[in-house]
């Protein structure tokens, strides 16, 4: 006798049932995506036991004739798909025509339906993959399909779920993100009689999104709109001074339909750079519109999954979509300070200068032969028009008030934005021209520093450091930048060598970026570092300037808000 056999009828089906049903959610995102291609406007989910006991999706929908009815629970059974051509840019959320005879395989199934306008319905009852009864049954129009005992005849499937709330929990999940995909139909669903989702029609994204979640987070994002070529990306992703390392919920769908994409997160997440603590992560919310032969949705049995043709395109779409939404904060963090607004354009108001006194060094070992004032160059103007009202404090925060409390920066950390962005653009764009040394610095490094400088010289000169090989491990520095009058250029140089060769960099953008907040970090004025008024002035100037002025490159704040209605709580004045 043969070791090949054909399987048997239950068999293969409970086999099929498993690529589908994985458990309850699975069940309860198959019949709710079902009712949404039925044209509902309302469905309702109810559960018992997290789903093991019983499934019940009602809704609206157009519903059934008897005939299709009958045949609805058959295996590749769809109204979906005639041909192999239909599966470029199906629309639909179901089309495969498995998900009902998969969930009728392992359940006790029970499928009501009605036609608009029909004196009658149909009942159609299977018990285990095998159609019991089909009887007519009054209702009206719309469908209920109820799963009772989900799993009884696959005990070693049923073992393996896993607590009710657990269970339920993924239910939850499952009906959010359809929820977020139709504002203009209600869901409810309700778990061993208590109501854990309510969303109502709406009328915009932030309204279900508040529906869902909550006000509080709804709060915290701000709107994504962006197009490129053939795609658009919208949505809304979380402020970067509100992530956290745990609780972020990121969300994806392309032609409205929700899906999974790890590598779309990190893009999402890459948009971040430089804005958000190490181990923070952003709530995403993000829906990619684009035509429906670039994408296919048939590449997963649960539809879980997606394949874009261009996948690298639409990456970088997401990562641009988050940095353009993250742009408006620099508009919005405008203070006036003495009457004078410091916005992202500088500060507007009389007599204010583009840039304020500027200090000559003295012309020894390791120091410039002039430098600016945070400037870009080494032009010197009068400092005319400062307002009294600055103030540092412990020798690291600048702090002055406004109309509506008080307002501190941490000068490190502002300083610490100014000099990412600017070594961006020089590492992207024009290099910056180096200060010369009168006398050069003479280094000597470890072999793993000394690789490290052969291999980003080019990024080195072009934020301004000249160094060239001396014989052996030593290097010789002929010119090195000039971001403000303290600025220790030996020591700035060591310690990016350090950083440089204990850090792995990836493709480009990346490289440069974690280039430019490396210098950055070690380039900026120090906490300790006493500063004049006309100093703290252009900090402040070219802070706000900058396009992320609200985060230095670890994601830490660089200002800090203190309102005069606390100052009034905590003084007993309100």
């Amino acid at each position: 006798m043969g070791r090949i056999a054909i399987l048997s009828q239950t068999v293969s089906d409970q086999i099929a049932a498993g690529e589908v049903v994985e458990r309850p959610a699975s069940v309860v995102k198959e019949l709710v995506e079902n009712a949404l291609d039925a044209g509902a406007t309302s469905v309702s989910v109810e559960l018992e036991d997290g789903g093991r006991e019983l499934i019940l999706v009602a809704d609206d929908g157009e519903g059934m004739d008897r005939e299709d009815a009958l045949l609805a629970a058959e295996r590749h059974a769809t109204s979906k798909v005639r041909m192999a051509t239909d599966l470029i840019g199906v629309p639909t959320y179901g089309f495969r025509g498995e998900a009902l005879a998969s969930i009728a395989a392992v359940s006790r199934f029970e499928l009501e339906t009605a036609k608009p306008n029909s004196d009658t319905g149909v009942r159609v009852e299977i018990r285990g993959g095998r159609r019991e009864a089909a009887i007519d049954a009054p209702r009206t129009r719309g469908t209920t399909v109820t799963v009772r005992k989900l799993f009884a005849n696959t005990p070693a499937r049923r073992k393996f779920l896993r607590s009710a709330r657990s269970e339920t929990r993924a239910s939850v999940e499952a009906v959010t993100l359809l929820a977020l995909t139709r504002l203009d139909v209600a869901f409810t669903l309700r778990s061993d009689g208590r109501k854990l989702l309510d969303a109502p029609r709406v009328a915009s994204a932030a309204e279900r999104l508040a529906a869902l979640y909550g006000r509080k987070l709804v709060d915290q994002l701000l709107p994504v709109d962006h197009h490129d070529g053939y795609l658009s990306v919208r949505g809304f992703v979380q402020r970067p001074a509100d992530a956290r390392a745990s609780g972020r919920r990121a969300h994806f769908f392309v032609n409205g339909r929700p899906f999974r994409d790890p590598f779309l997160v990190r893009a999402a997440e890459a948009g971040y750079r430089a804005t958000i603590a190490p181990g923070a992560r952003p709530s995403v919310f993000l829906s990619i519109e684009l035509p429906g032969d670039r994408v296919d949705v048939n590449v997963h049995p649960s539809k879980h999954e997606v394949r874009f043709r261009d996948k690298m395109i639409v990456e970088r779409a997401v990562t641009e979509a988050v940095r353009r939404a993250l742009q408006p904060l620099a508009a919005a963090a405008v203070v006036e300070q003495g009457g004078v607004a410091i916005g992202p354009h500088g500060p507007t108001g009389p007599g204010i200068p583009t840039h304020d006194a500027v200090r000559t060094g003295q012309a020894v070992e390791g120091q410039l032969i002039s430098g600016s004032l945070f400037g870009d160059d080494g032009s010197r103007q009068q400092a005319v028009g400062e307002p009294q009202e600055l103030v540092q404090v412990f020798q690291t925060y600048i702090v002055f008030a406004t109309h509506d409390g008080l307002v501190i920066v941490d000068q490190h950390s502002a300083h610490e934005r100014i000099l990412y962005e600017q070594a961006m653009r020089e590492l992207q764009g024009t290099a910056a021209a180096g200060q010369r040394l009168l006398l050069p610095l003479t280094l000597d490094l470890q072999a793993d520093e000394l690789e490290a400088v052969e291999r980003h010289n080019d990024l080195l000169s072009r934020v301004g450091f000249e160094v060239e090989p001396f014989g052996g491990r030593s290097v010789v520095v002929h010119a090195v930048p000039n971001p403000h009058p303290r600025f220790d250029a030996r020591r700035c140089l060591e310690e990016l060598i350090a950083d440089l060769a204990g850090s792995r960099f990836g493709g480009l953008s990346n490289r440069l970026e974690r280039f430019a907040a490396t210098y950055g970090c070690r380039a900026a004025v120090k906490a300790g570092h006493i500063l004049e008024r006309s100093e703290m002035r252009e900090l402040l100037r070219r802070l706000f300037a900058c396009e992320l002025p609200p985060h230095d490159v670890h994601g830490r704040p660089t200002i800090v808000q203190l309102p005069k209605r606390e100052l009034e709580r905590r003084f007993g004045r309100v």
